[in-house]
């Protein structure tokens, strides 16, 4: 469901259609076991499985993206006041950006894969963390930033996929997708 998601699949000129998975996502205190790459992969055969069920013999793409700095996984912040602390966290260090992937259809094994990207931040004072948070919608975004709004505000350097820093790491997708269509 996220619009990031779907302007990525848009751009390139993948068909869908947007159905909200309703499966109950892990977190890292439900499944404290795992890396978070394998939370990433988890979470996106959830979501991904639970829409296959309702739409049997459509092909299902799940996703699902982690900010990770050191052992601390950020997801989507609270309020304003936990986005500024994990922002505040972020700043002048370099963070992991995890997507896990599953591309599935009901009855079928799937495809599932993930990407990891490293991102670094700029060094940020309160005053341009607070100017950067007026300008995003940070709540429903992993970590409480968007890298494809105002990046030369907060982003010095991506290694890797910039697209799975916005949400989908759209150079393993496409792949995938075609060798999921050639072969149907």
């Amino acid at each position: 469901a996220s619009p990031r998601r779907a302007d990525l699949l848009n751009e390139a000129r993948i068909p869908f259609v947007v159905h909200p998975s309703r499966a109950r996502e892990a977190t890292p205190l439900s499944h404290p076991r795992f890396t978070p790459r394998q939370l990433a992969r988890h979470n996106a055969e959830l979501k991904a499985r639970e829409v296959s069920q309702r739409f049997p013999g459509r092909w299902v793409l799940g996703a699902d993206t982690l900010v990770v700095l050191g052992r601390t996984v950020f997801g989507k912040p609270r309020n304003m006041k936990e986005a500024g602390i994990m922002l505040g966290r972020l700043v002048g260090r370099t963070h992991r950006v995890i997507t896990g992937v599953c591309l599935c259809r009901k009855g079928e094994k799937g495809k599932m894969f993930s990407v990891t990207s490293q991102v670094t931040f700029k060094k940020l004072d309160r005053g341009e963390i607070q100017d950067y948070l007026k300008r995003i919608h940070p709540l429903d975004k992993a970590g409480a930033y968007a890298a494809q709004e105002h990046t030369d505000r907060i982003i010095a350097k991506v290694k890797g996929s910039f697209t799975n820093v916005v949400g989908l790491p759209m150079e393993r997708v496409v792949r995938e997708w075609r060798r999921i269509v050639q072969s149907d």
